[in-house]
């Protein structure tokens, strides 16, 4: 069960496995996407289809037609990752060994939807993957495994994504038949340091520069890609939005939002303490670009200030 490019990950580990034998794919109903908003299908499902696996597509896994199918497949384990939704009960007791979840954390650090870019906006040092026994509350299942690495300085939410992505798809494969040979145990999670991780939003990504600089360059790679740093300036007839795609901490200081500099360095805005050097931005509906592309079309100066509210 899973849908993004992340469950996709560990649905083509399991495929690689001759060990096991995958009845069917859950993911969520194909959505509308691109301008013309054609109906696309889930990463998830493109690789069942390719791999001519049953794909069942429930709107919620509480649908009673869909619980019948489960059943009727009768299924020793399901693997999860991304899914979604929060699983009833009534499909946890259906396989025999239950439902164990690929979650991209150290449970039981960050339960919920976002631990990734969590993880980054807090300036944690390490994260990682936990294989779970779910239960029916919101990642509180007993632990089985779990995998640690390093946040490096350059890693943004993608990067990250990627690494979790491929770490717990390894983990989930190494897991699976020990537990089910009952060589691991799961165990509960512990009582202490739990946190959690809740969804991002698109208003999110909105910069206050009356923030630390160190605290910006954490969202900025903690909502790339999604949804994005953004920022604004006080342009007519309406102030033009500005996406920040890379930053740099700069220890030299100045009145937050203000530019302090705009040259083929960068452009170098004060903040709360010290200031950002914003090293790559897209103008909105242009393309990514370097701060002296953007600077050869867009004349800033400084003294110039980006809109800390609107």
């Amino acid at each position: 069960m899973g849908t993004p490019a992340l469950a996709r990950v560990s649905l083509e580990a399991l495929l690689r496995e001759p060990d096991f034998q995958l009845l069917a794919v859950v993911t969520q109903p194909d959505r509308p996407k691109g301008r013309q908003l054609k109906l696309q299908p889930s990463p998830v499902k493109e690789v069942a289809v390719r791999a001519n696996l049953p794909v069942l597509q429930p709107a919620k896994a509480r649908e009673e037609n869909f619980i019948a199918e489960l059943h009727r497949l009768q299924p020793d384990l399901v693997a999860v990752a991304a899914h979604g939704q929060i699983l009833p009960r009534s499909i946890l007791e259906i396989p025999r060994f239950g439902c164990l979840n690929v979650h991209t954390s150290l449970l039981p650090k960050y339960r919920g939807a976002a631990p990734i870019q969590w993880a980054i906006l807090n300036g944690d040092p390490e994260t990682g993957v936990t294989i779970m026994k779910m239960d029916a509350g919101l990642d509180t299942g007993d632990i089985l495994t779990q995998r640690a690495t390093p946040i490096q300085p350059t890693d943004n939410a993608q990067t990250l994504h990627d690494r979790l992505a491929q770490l717990g798809a390894e983990l989930l494969v190494q897991t699976i038949p020990a537990y089910v040979a009952g060589t691991t145990q799961p165990r509960p999670q512990p009582a202490e340091g739990v946190s959690h991780a809740p969804k991002l939003k698109k208003e999110d990504g909105r910069i206050d520069w009356s923030l630390p600089a160190g605290v910006i360059v954490n969202r900025i790679r903690a909502f790339t890609p999604w949804p994005g740093a953004f920022t604004f300036l006080p342009t007519q007839p309406q102030p033009q939005l500005l996406k920040i795609w890379d930053g740099e901490l700069v220890t030299q200081s100045g009145p937050p939002g203000e530019i302090l500099r705009a040259d083929k360095s960068g452009i170098l805005v004060g903040c709360g303490q010290q200031s950002l050097r914003i090293v790559t931005l897209q103008r909105e509906g242009g393309r990514r670009m370097s701060a002296s592309e953007f600077l050869a079309g867009h004349r800033l100066k400084a003294g110039e200030t980006f809109i800390i509210h609107l």
